[in-house]
């Protein structure tokens, strides 16, 4: 059996888009102790963003960015 370390050294040599599609089955393989309806609305948002991103209508930041604009405005 392969370790963890190889396996991801493999996935990660996989095209985006396999990686991204490899993504999406990991996560709704997880298991929630979450109510499934809001799990459902979870997933559905998500998709939108990613998609968001994909299409172009949205353009990510880097996450310290992020981090940086919303310290800016919840600090005093």
């Amino acid at each position: 059996m392969r370790s963890i370390e190889q396996l991801t050294e493999e996935i990660l040599s996989l095209p985006s888009a396999s990686r991204a599609l490899l993504a999406d089955k990991l996560v709704e393989s997880l298991e929630f102790d979450t109510d499934s309806t809001i799990q459902s609305i979870w997933v559905t948002e998500a998709k939108r963003r990613r998609d968001e991103v994909r299409d172009g209508s949205v353009q990510p930041i880097p996450g310290e960015e992020a981090l940086a604009q919303v310290r800016r405005l919840i600090e005093p």
